[in-house]
């Protein structure tokens, strides 16, 4: 499955790949990622399709992952599952007001992340068996 993962900063990303690794759980596939480091860059990727679970930082700047995400629910058509980063537990009223499917807050904690990924890894698979 491919993962894409955005945020503006190379040591978020580092951290975001790290934490999920080849493979979140032992039940799902292993992962390929995308990075992107641009707005601009993920929606294109989204466009194009090929992306299973985004992964987007709520904190990036100048383009805020909850505000790509709410943009890309509007926009993508069947757009995957996503996951904001926020920057706060409390801020997850804005990752609902983006249409997230998840939200982990910094700084990340590796299991709860994993965690988040891999049951949209798997409801994106289970998705997928029934399309067909």
């Amino acid at each position: 499955m491919t993962l894409l993962v955005y945020s503006d900063d190379v040591d978020t990303r580092a951290r975001v790949k790290l934490a999920i690794g080849r493979r979140p759980a032992a039940d799902v596939a292993r992962v390929e990622w995308l990075e992107c480091a641009t707005g601009a860059a993920v929606i294109s990727a989204l466009d194009k399709g090929g992306i299973d679970v985004a992964i987007l930082d709520g904190e990036a700047a100048p383009t805020g992952g909850m505000g790509i995400a709410r943009q890309a629910k509007d926009e993508i058509y069947r757009c995957p599952p996503i996951v904001v980063l926020t920057g706060r537990v409390e801020d997850a009223w804005l990752a609902a007001w983006s249409r997230a499917e998840a939200a982990v807050p910094h700084p990340l904690d590796p299991i709860v992340l994993a965690r988040a990924v891999a049951d949209l890894m798997r409801h994106r698979r289970g998705s997928d068996l029934s399309v067909g």
